[in-house]
């Protein structure tokens, strides 16, 4: 940060940016490797704080965000009010210019060797010079580690960016509220792969409604996060973040929004089939317009032309297309005679053609339909929260009940509750239940053994409300082993969901492997019910599998696998996957009354 003029006033954005600058050029010059994950921690949590910055330094309370001591609430507050940070110039002095940019493909020793040579400062530069040969020429370099860093470049440049739901969505957030500090802004959207809810995402677009969008696109490009501009216009750039990620921003005028939002959000595939249908039924799409094209003349109508001429006769005029008035992304539906899609759906999946012949869903299930809250654990086994610290934040969400669901004893590296421990915590949720509104359900997060059993005795399980058992243990057993292991759950009668269903860890685990299909046939069978899971790092599972579940009229829990408060904001995320699949409210148990939704999942005999 420079020094603030008198108009200027610092954001946490900006603020942000600069511990988050501190903190990564600590880690690059050595020495105490916490003392640089404390700056980034504290940039991100200031990043995310929704309280008035200046409140916070005015009122001293800065300590109160989680991850910011004295120390560091000293450094924002010293960078609020004078716009300078001693310790970032400092670093900034000692290293080269460019550095953090020229780490991600070069050692700290060889960026201060070709500063000081060549002056180089960026990998543009670093390019130029490997190109040029100029590389080879510097003591300690030579033809083959030019080559190296030409490769390495391209290798960073050619590398896969794409990071979790949950990482976009916040920066996403980020820069809209960014952007809404800015008088040209009418409108807002997150678009592209967060808004399908993708597990993962490559490119975060963002599409705004402006006043004027060119001061719009110069507002975006002082976002303190930038560290490269990759393309721009006068209504549309890309840009490369500090962590990597790829941001493409889109500034329309109003009347182009709702169509500037369609193109953005669906699938390429799904675009280029809505512009042939769009085609077919005489108009024309794009991602500003909506048109209904002239019709056409019949042949023997045809004004003619003389042989050798480049235009028909003046006396004629060639009709001009009708632009069709579009206020929201349901008009352009509705102007090609076909259904709603949803923007999770907008893949070219099948979707459009249902659309067209009115076969589509409608009743997608949404956030506001559930009515419980599932799979939640505390601090009887992994969790952060206890009893009463989840109840109470599960009621403040409005919800009418909340299922405890800490881990089974099998699950000893998640201190999974012991037998002795089990009536504790009973005693625990009884006591909790008299202080709350909210009904807490007795469950247990059950391991499937090896051989298919279920962890704790029969006659323990027969006692709690809920079960619901999953997988945390081989996962590398063969599809057939696999598959023998969970038919023999499903034909417990006191299973009643299926938590997880593929065990699946985004990136780091793929599904394990197992017949599915022939496990959907016998939990269709069972009648229980498939956990949809919420945490980002499961969204378990897969949409295509949802929809294979919903074929055979097996029910759903939409659950947020919370392990803390904070993880009960993980249900949109598992909304979202159910959306992907076309799942209906009515196919979703916790959007029932506590009493109905008892009824479902309690253990046979009950």
């Amino acid at each position: 940060m420079k020094n603030k003029s008198a108009t200027e006033t610092p954001t946490r954005f900006t603020i942000a940016a600069a511990l988050g600058e501190t903190g990564r050029l600590l880690e690059l010059q050595g020495g105490e490797p916490f003392r640089a994950r404390a700056y980034a921690t504290a940039a991100r949590a200031l990043a995310n704080s929704s309280e008035d910055l200046g409140m916070l330094v005015e009122t001293n309370r800065l300590t109160q965000i989680k991850g910011i001591g004295q120390g560091l609430a000293a450094q924002i507050r010293e960078l609020y009010t004078t716009g300078n940070s001693p310790l970032l110039e400092q670093l900034r002095a000692e290293l080269p210019q460019g550095v953090i940019e020229l780490s991600r493909v070069l050692s700290l020793k060889k960026i201060k060797e070709l500063h000081q040579a060549l002056g180089i400062s960026s990998i543009d530069q670093l390019r130029a010079a490997a190109q040029s040969g100029k590389i080879r020429n510097v003591v300690g370099f030579g033809l083959k580690a030019e080559q190296k860093i030409l490769q390495a470049i391209e290798q960073d440049q050619n590398r896969d960016e794409r990071v979790g739901l949950l990482q976009a969505s916040r920066i996403g957030r980020q820069i809209a509220e960014f952007m809404r500090t800015s008088a040209s802004l009418e409108e807002i959207d997150i678009a592209g792969s967060v808004r399908r809810s993708r597990e993962t995402v490559g490119t975060l677009r963002l599409v705004a409604a402006a006043r004027n969008p060119s001061a719009l696109i110069e507002h975006f490009l002082r976002l303190p996060l930038i560290t490269e501009v990759l393309e721009q216009t006068n209504s549309t750039c890309t840009v490369k973040l500090v962590d990597g990620l790829q941001v493409s921003f889109t500034a329309v005028l109003a009347k182009e929004y709702p169509l500037a939002l369609h193109y953005a959000t669906g699938s390429h595939a799904y675009f280029d089939k809505m512009q042939s249908v769009s085609t077919n039924k005489g108009f024309a799409l794009d991602e500003r317009t909506l048109s209904r094209m002239p019709a056409r003349r019949p042949r023997g109508n045809s004004p003619t032309v003389k042989k050798g001429s480049e235009k028909a006769a003046p006396n004629v005029s060639r009709p001009s297309q009708h632009a069709v008035k579009v206020n929201t992304e349901a008009d352009i539906f509705s102007a090609l005679g076909m259904q709603f899609i949803a923007p999770e759906l907008r893949e070219d999946e099948g979707e459009i053609e249902l659309a067209l012949v009115g076969k589509l869903s409608q009743d997608l299930i949404t956030l506001a339909d559930i009515r419980g809250m599932t799979h939640c654990h505390t601090t009887y086994s992994d969790g952060k929260n206890t009893v009463e610290q989840m109840a109470r934040a599960a009621e403040a969400m409005g919800m009418q009940y909340i299922t405890i669901t800490d881990h089974s004893p099998t699950a000893f590296y998640a201190n999974g509750v012991k037998l002795d421990s089990l009536q504790r915590q009973w005693d625990e949720i009884d006591r909790v239940q008299e202080m709350v509104k909210v009904k807490l359900l007795r469950g247990t997060e059950s391991d499937i053994l090896r051989d298919g059993a279920l962890d704790y005795p029969d006659k323990v399980l027969e006692r709690f409300d809920v079960i619901i058992a999953s997988i945390h243990n081989r996962y590398k057993m063969d599809e057939a082993e696999m598959t023998r292991r969970l038919l023999t759950a499903m034909k417990n009668p006191l299973f009643k969901i299926w938590g997880h269903p593929l065990g699946r860890l985004i990136p780091q685990r793929p599904p394990f492997a197992c017949r599915v299909e022939e496990v959907l046939d016998a939990i269709a069978e069972s009648r229980a019910a498939i956990e949809i899971n919420g945490d980002p790092k499961r969204l378990d599972m897969e949409p295509r599998w949802l929809k294979e579940a919903r074929k055979r009229s097996i029910k759903f829990v939409i659950s947020t696998d919370a392990h803390s408060i904070s993880d009960l904001q993980n249900l949109p995320f598992g909304v979202g996957i159910a959306r992907r699949g076309g799942v209906q409210k009515k196919e979703v148990l916790n959007t029932l009354s506590v009493a109905e939704f008892r009824k479902q999942v309690l253990p046979a005999g009950r």
